[in-house]
This record gives structure tokens, C-alpha cells and sequence, in this order.
């Protein structure tokens, strides 16, 4: 038997062929940054502020006295705004006092979820690329995991639904999706999400979403909460954060809802993770969760930095699949004659001065080291972040043309 520390390294393709442990590609590259000057295109944080409101409602929280613990479950202002939320976009009605739980960021509201719903033997299945932190939170509960692949088509990337059957089952206890997707940028479509729904119910399986990026999508493209589907909210349990939608990724303020008993479920365990966080910060964000404004503009200020760094992998000879909604879209270096996305991250880094995270990143290995047939699929993408100014964009794709040209 083996440690389960040593579960989520496995699980998060940290384990070396001699049983060593590695450290994640994500550290790598941001140290790489860090000591050649490179551009970090590659960890998903905004370079300027969140709305000078919401950080002004945070400093006089402070001053006001909210330093302290506040309630476990989260302040009673920002479950009513969360519970208000999403009710005004999805038509969704919640109880705050007992459907809404407040937690340290979406990481946290994942682990808390997983720890509580899931156990040895369980099956939890997730689209593959997925976020790291899905693979390691389903370690953590001892669950095992499985995926459906995420097929990459010349407008973007769309789930595998004839994978479906053979991968929801009788030992399925939980799907776990991610709308819109990181790392692909895809946003499900409510026939995508039907067909998810259809196999949790008829295996008696629960649904996890996570939403961070709901406000986050492009060119009249609509983010649809699984639990707004009928019947679905019985079996549902819906994550998002502020850090996202109001570009403070710092703060680490999520929320999840759902269901009265499994909230009950999820806070329990919770509350012996951080117990609560971010005093002054819940008040903060819920004084602007009411504000739609702020998410239209970013959302659109992403969607012209979108098209600029596109525009620019284009030019630079990589074939791009332009996302739908987050912070990333994955491009592919093939095209330049590169078979290892994780190799050329590296020298781009030294050499051309841009950081991107290789796609493979978010792709399963096996036990016997070998990675799966989406990471063979993928092996020569890479994601990058256009979350950064203009001007940064710009820079950064001069400098990939420049490595380019060298590669071609």
C-alpha cells in the first residue's frame, strides 16, 4: 500500500520511472521565467487589479474590524449574493442559509467536495486534458479515476460523447466537469451537458461543475450551469470563486452550492480544512457580486486579447484552436516539426523567452509511466494564458516569431 501523498503525485504525473517525485511542470516553468526574464504566458493570473470598489470595500473591511474569524459556512452577505447570482443569471433558487458554502477559492470547495462524496472504490470521471487539481483531489479521496477525451477539431475541442457509455458505469459515484473547460477553452453545450446528465442519472451518479470561469466566454457564447437543467439540481453541486470573474486570484474566495444534504456533507469536512478565511475579503466580494458590468468588460477586454494572441500563434506558423471562454487557448506546434510540447516549453523558455504549459500537463499517466492516448493525442500542444496586458501579448508574440522562424 502506498501513501496517499504518493497517490496525487502519481495521479498528477509527478512520479518518475525510478519512483522518484518531481516536481509539477507549473513550478518548473515559472521558475524558468522567473530566472531567464522569459514572458509567463503560462500560469493563469491577471497583471493589473481587480475593480478599485471591490478592493476599497476590502480595506475599509478592515479597518472596520473584519479581521477575525468569520462564520465557517461564510458570511451571511455573501451567501445571499452568491444565492442572488444565481438566481439573476441562471434562474436558480437557493436557500444561503443551507445550499450555499462559502470556501478558500474553487481548490478548496473541490477538495472539500471530494473528501466528503467520495471513497476507496469510487469512480469519478472527468474530461481528459483536465485541470490538475481534479486529478489530485480525487486522489486525495482515494477515488479512482476515469476520463472522457476532449477531441480536438479544427474549431476547437469538443468531448468524446461516444465514449461515454463505456466510461460512466455502475461504479461511477461522481462526474466532475469544467465549464468552461481549462485548459481547451471549449464551453459545453447544453446538448453536451444533456448527455452528461443523462449518464449520472442513469447510474444514480452525482454531478460536480466547475464554473470558475461562467462570466469568462467569447463571441455570444452561453456558459449553462448543469444544475439549471431539469432535474438536475437534485443531484448537482455548482463551484465558482471571485478570483476569475473579479481578477483577484489572490484572495482565494470560492463558493459551491447545491443540495441541502450535501452541503451539509461538504461543510462538514470542510470546516476541518481552513475552518473559514478571507475575513475581510467575503464582504468585499459581495458588494460587487451584484455589479454584472464589471464581467462584461472583462470578458470582452479578454475576448480583443483572445484575438491578438491568436492572431499572433497564427503568424508564428502554429496551428491554433481558438477557445470559446477562460484565460488559455492551446496551439499546436506540430506544424513547426515538434513532437514534445514539454521539451519545447523548455527551450522557449531559455531561448525564446516565452513561457507556455505543454498540454500533456493535464493528461493522464499510467501506472507503468506511459501516458494515455490523449496525451499522445496532445503531445505536441501547449497552452498559453492571454490573461496578461496588451502589450505583454504583443511582446511575446514577436519574440515566439522570432523563435519560430529559427524552427522552420
Amino acid at each position: 500500500m502506498t501513501e496517499r501523498w504518493f497517490d496525487v503525485a502519481r495521479a498528477t504525473g509527478l512520479v518518475r520511472a525510478d519512483g522518484s517525485v518531481a516536481g509539477s511542470i507549473f513550478a518548473e516553468m515559472t521558475d524558468l521565467a522567473a530566472s531567464t526574464g522569459a514572458l509567463n504566458l503560462g500560469q493563469g493570473f491577471p497583471d493589473v487589479d481587480g475593480p478599485a470598489a471591490m478592493l476599497d470595500a476590502a480595506k475599509a473591511a478592515i479597518d472596520a474590524g473584519f479581521n477575525q474569524y468569520p462564520p465557517s459556512a461564510g458570511t451571511e452577505s455573501l451567501r445571499s449574493a452568491v444565492a442572488d447570482h444565481q438566481a439573476r443569471h441562471y434562474g436558480i433558487t437557493l436557500d444561503p442559509e443551507s445550499e450555499v458554502l462559502v470556501t478558500t477559492g474553487a481548490s478548496e470547495a473541490l477538495a472539500a467536495t471530494m473528501l466528503a462524496l467520495v471513497g476507496p472504490g469510487d469512480e469519478v470521471v472527468t474530461l481528459e486534458p483536465y485541470f490538475d487539481t481534479h486529478a489530485a483531489t480525487i486522489a486525495l479521496a482515494g477515488g479512482t479515476h476515469r476520463t472522457v477525451p476532449m477531441l480536438a477539431h479544427p474549431d476547437g475541442f469538443r468531448p468524446d460523447l461516444d465514449a461515454l457509455a463505456a466510461v460512466v458505469g455502475p461504479r461511477t459515484r461522481l462526474v466532475l466537469l469544467n465549464s468552461p473547460h481549462n485548459p481547451t477553452g471549449a464551453v459545453l453545450t447544453r446538448a453536451e451537458l444533456e448527455a452528461f446528465a443523462d449518464a449520472a442519472r442513469r447510474h444514480d451518479a452525482l454531478v460536480v461543475t466547475d464554473e470558475v470561469y461562467e462570466h469568462l466566454v467569447f463571441d455570444g457564447v452561453a456558459h449553462v450551469p448543469m444544475a439549471s437543467l431539469p432535474g438536475m439540481a437534485d443531484r448537482t453541486v455548482t463551484i465558482s470563486s471571485a478570483g476569475k470573474t473579479f481578477s483577484v486570484t489572490g484572495w482565494k474566495i470560492g463558493w459551491l452550492h447545491g443540495p441541502s444534504h450535501l452541503v451539509t456533507a461538504i461543510r462538514t469536512v470542510k470546516q476541518y480544512l481552513t475552518y473559514a478565511s478571507g475575513a475581510p475579503f467575503q464582504p468585499a466580494v459581495a458588494s460587487v457580486l451584484g455589479d454584472d458590468a464589471v464581467p462584461r468588460a472583462l470578458a470582452a477586454s479578454l475576448q480583443r486579447r483572445r484575438d491578438l494572441l491568436c492572431e499572433g500563434l497564427d503568424r508564428a506558423g502554429l496551428a491554433v484552436y481558438r477557445p470559446q471562454g477562460t484565460y488559455f487557448v492551446v496551439a499546436d506546434t506540430a506544424p513547426l516539426g515538434v513532437t514534445d510540447g514539454v521539451q519545447l516549453c523548455r527551450d522557449l523558455a531559455r531561448e525564446g523567452g516565452v513561457v507556455g504549459i505543454p498540454v500533456a500537463a493535464f493528461c493522464r499517466t499510467g501506472d507503468d509511466g506511459r501516458p494515455s492516448a490523449v496525451a499522445d493525442a496532445l503531445a505536441s500542444t501547449v497552452r498559453f494564458t492571454f490573461v496578461k496586458q496588451e502589450h505583454v501579448l504583443t511582446e511575446a508574440v514577436d519574440r515566439l516569431t522570432r523563435y519560430t522562424a529559427a524552427l522552420r
